[in-house]
């Protein structure tokens, strides 16, 4: 069991109300018999800085409450302590997508995942992934990284307000469908081939599902050693709209318009300017010029604490 920790909220995640999410868990966090302390953010990249200096104070759990945004800053926080001492993490899942959690089976109910982060019983050794662009910035992704397509589906629901989870990435999707089709000549090499193709949407994956429930790589797991590719061709809308249900339940492989495979490198350039995110955060946005992007696994990379 632990001896110290830190627990790292975004009072923003699940549309303002973690405030009392937290609240309510605070009976679970007084039972713990160490060191135990709370720290909230206020700004992006609160999190990376907070899971940095909770390492550097020596804690030897650092349990990210919020959503997969959460998760990814916690992680790129602890990826900057050396490994022999970077903190076990843990995670409460309390976001819109939670997508990180489901791969690694953390129960949505909040007192039963605090419960189980305190407890640190089950530990699993997770790989990630690394972003490196042609300005020489560099991030680190536990989940998914998006370009094209669902990037612009990202930017799309963190604007909505009505609706949330699932239902919000799938509004964000409908919309990107309509207003935002716009193919771009990709320049694609792996360790073991390349190609140039014409694509709406490129996916590396390292968990199976992103959007809180779209299931585009169901074989994908983060202890593997290995980062999966899904790629989608220039289609028309009425295409992408029967393929959305497939994507949906994880059934789009046999489709022609989609492309899968495995890879530990990859770089990627591109006619028009890359638009990404990693882990449901924005990496680059409408207004960006970035084209050219590389891509690695960083194998057994994080101690995680199982469902």
């Amino acid at each position: 069991m632990p001896h110290k920790v830190k627990l790292i909220l975004n009072p923003m995640a699940d549309l303002g109300r973690a405030w009392k999410t937290a609240n309510d868990l605070r009976p679970i966090a007084q039972e713990f018999r160490g060191e135990l302390s709370w720290s909230g953010t206020v700004y992006p990249t609160h999190a990376t800085e907070l899971a940095r200096q909770a390492a550097e104070e020596g804690c030897d759990l650092v349990v990210a409450m919020g959503g997969d945004g959460t998760v990814h800053e916690v992680v790129n926080g602890l990826m900057q302590i050396p490994v022999e001492k970077r903190p076990i993490m843990g995670v409460v899942p309390i976001g819109s997508g939670n997508d990180f959690a489901y791969s690694m089976g953390i129960s949505t109910k909040s007192p039963l995942a605090l419960a189980n982060a305190l407890k640190a019983g089950s530990i699993q050794i997770v790989d990630l992934g690394m972003i490196t662009d042609e300005r020489g910035r560099t991030e680190y992704f536990d989940n998914t990284i998006g370009i094209g397509f669902d990037t612009v589906v990202t930017i799309r629901a963190h604007k909505l307000v009505l609706v949330k989870g699932f239902l919000m990435y799938l509004t964000a999707v409908l919309q990107t469908i309509i207003l935002n089709h716009n193919p771009a000549r990709t320049r694609i090499e792996t360790e073991s081939q390349k190609w140039e193709q014409d694509i709406i949407m490129l996916t590396l994956c390292n968990g199976q599902r992103e959007g809180g429930g779209f299931m585009l790589s169901p074989k994908s797991r983060n202890d593997d050693g290995k980062l999966e590719f899904l790629t989608v061709d220039r289609l028309s809308r009425p295409a992408m709209l029967r393929l959305l249900p497939e994507f949906i339940k994880g059934t789009h492989m046999g489709f022609k318009q989609v492309r899968m495979g495995e890879f530990k490198t990859m770089k990627v350039s591109s006619d028009l300017p890359l638009y990404i995110h990693a882990d449901g955060e924005i990496y680059t946005s409408f207004g960006s010029n970035l084209h050219n992007a590389s891509f690695e696994l960083v194998p057994q990379a994080l101690r995680v604490v199982k469902g």
